[in-house]
């Protein structure tokens, strides 16, 4: 179960065992363990941040279309890289925003559940991604 670049992945068909799971009525760990309720949330709290992170991928290709005058002149550097913060901060509080939001609209253990595995795949990524540099010599 992983993808062709090495990063682990479950695999999209669910097995028989789990649909029987889930016609059960037991826990899965994912999507299908949400209330009604707590689903359409999720979605809106979806559709909002997509509109978000729009808006900031926006904002940070206009700082990359001014960026290529950074190579030639050293004017208003540090205006240009205020912006570049700007963008960056923007960018963390709605991830930050998003998290809370989504831990707000769930259980106790969903919650619990959701943060766990929200750390596991910040480790996953870091492991990765130390492993890539490892593997190129930049370490």
């Amino acid at each position: 179960m992983s993808s062709s670049d090495g990063i682990p992945s479950p695999s999209k068909e669910p097995t028989k065992a789990h649909i029987v799971d889930i016609l059960r009525g037991f826990c899965t760990g994912d999507l299908g363990d949400l209330s009604p309720s707590q689903f359409r949330r999720v979605s809106e709290l979806q559709c909002e941040t997509v509109k978000e992170e729009n808006a900031i991928s926006e904002e940070l290709s206009e700082w990359q279309e001014g960026a290529s005058e950074l190579m030639g002149a050293c004017t208003n550097l540090d205006m240009k890289m205020g912006r570049l913060v700007s963008v960056l901060k923007k960018a963390d509080d709605l991830r930050l925003r998003t998290v809370r939001k989504v831990v707000e609209l769930l259980t106790p253990q969903q919650a619990v559940e959701f943060l766990i595995a929200a750390a596991e795949l910040q480790f996953g990524v870091r492991g990765w991604g130390m492993n890539q540099d490892r593997q190129r010599g930049n370490v």
